[in-house]
């Protein structure tokens, strides 16, 4: 499911909401995606990147975020 709208969601550690998670990255939030009944996105589009929410952990519910240019710059 793709939201355009930020929807707050929480691991064992953390609960993220869209001032929490644009400090973390340091870019603003565009939209994010959810899998199926997931209550984590497994992508989070900003202006300047799409991030990828990894879980990395099986016992407690964390998550590490991967930063990938969104239009990278090829010279």
């Amino acid at each position: 499911m793709m939201l355009c709208e930020w929807k707050s969601f929480s691991t064992d550690s953390e609960t993220y909401t869209q001032e929490i998670f644009e400090e973390t990255v340091g870019d603003e939030f565009e939209a994010m995606m959810f899998k199926d009944n997931e209550n984590i996105p497994c992508y989070i589009w900003t202006v300047n990147f799409v991030i990828i929410v990894k879980k990395y952990s099986k016992v407690l519910n964390d998550i590490s975020f991967e930063k990938i240019p969104r239009n990278p710059v090829c010279e």
